[in-house]
């Protein structure tokens, strides 16, 4: 007697945003709603990873550009907005780097050159300008392998990647970057 195995019915995965797909083919509407829709979780993730709030917008704005510029390239295989941290991460160091190649040519050139969420509770705020000010405290690479892998959710290997250094090197820097905020917590009754 032969047993014929049950069919088990494939449960359909919802597909990507269509909005993604109709952006990425130059829908100026579609690009202007995911970009509204992401530009508080842009905003928020450049200004954990850039010291101090004047550069935040330029930044996210920067990061914003990049991903309207990414999207054809986005395949589904990850969430959209995972997608967009990475590539909100990616312009960020790249402005970054930028901008300390600037200041390295200023220096270089002698003292006469060298002289640049919408729906948000106000407690939710609050609470990330603390975050933000504890992070102020903790030197860049900490802070950068700290808001990769606990803010946007990338993992030790991941974030080895993004920053071009070994995974023991980012665990190093995610133990001690947390240690250092504990301490900020601790002398600043938090």
């Amino acid at each position: 007697m032969l047993v014929s195995a049950a069919r088990v019915p494939e449960v359909p995965r919802p597909g990507p945003d269509p909005r993604i797909a109709a952006a990425a083919a130059g829908d100026r509407a579609a690009a202007r709603a995911l970009l509204l829709e992401l530009t508080p979780r842009v905003r928020n993730l450049v200004r954990y990873l850039v010291r101090g709030d004047e550069d935040v917008d330029d930044v996210a704005q920067e990061a914003l550009i990049a991903i309207v510029r990414g999207l054809p390239t986005f395949r589904g295989d990850g969430t959209f907005e995972s997608w967009s941290d990475r590539v909100t991460a990616r312009a960020t160091f790249a402005v970054i780097r930028k901008r300390r190649t600037e200041d390295a040519a200023r220096r270089d050139a002698g003292p006469d050159l060298a002289a640049v969420g919408e729906g948000d509770r106000p407690d939710e705020y609050l609470q990330r300008r603390r975050v933000v000010e504890r992070l102020d405290a903790v030197p860049d690479a900490q802070r950068h392998a700290i808001v990769l892998h606990h803010v946007a959710g990338m993992s030790v290997g991941e974030v080895a990647e993004e920053l071009s250094v070994p995974a023991e090197t980012v665990r190093s820097r995610i133990r001690l970057g947390m240690a250092r905020l504990r301490e900020g917590g601790e002398n600043n009754g938090a």
